[in-house]
């Protein structure tokens, strides 16, 4: 049975930090990718960073530069590092695990999922 359980959301002001953490228990292998997602009221869910079993990363084009995701393979845990917070970051965020080693953002190739945490950014 594999478990992802997120944490760090917050309510933040524009233009601050947070870091995310999602911790994987079970079988989640260090060759899968892991991947942030975020999800706004009335908005479809969107792929964030993504980061493969080599730690090589990929990003939305909204978060480049000001998101980083990272990964310590010996405590299970993928990290989302968010700076320079925008009142349009507000959404719940979810961490994802699949079985490919190459980062990505499609959805459909993720099979494991957390329950999220809530990031709310106000001005």
């Amino acid at each position: 049975q594999v478990q992802l359980v997120e944490s760090g959301g917050d309510s933040v002001q524009t233009g601050g930090s947070l870091r995310l953490s999602c911790l994987a228990s079970g079988s989640v292998a260090s060759g899968y990718s892991v991947a942030w997602f975020r999800q706004a009221p009335g908005r479809e869910r969107e792929g964030v960073a993504s980061i493969g079993s080599e730690l090589n990363t990929k990003y939305a084009t909204s978060v480049k530069g000001r998101f980083t995701i990272s990964r310590d393979h010996a405590k299970n845990t993928v990290f989302l590092q968010m700076n320079s917070i925008k009142v349009g970051n507000t959404a719940m965020y979810y961490c994802a695990a699949g079985p490919y080693g190459n980062p990505g953002l499609d959805e459909r190739d993720f099979l494991f999922w957390g329950q999220g945490t809530q990031v709310t950014v106000s001005s």
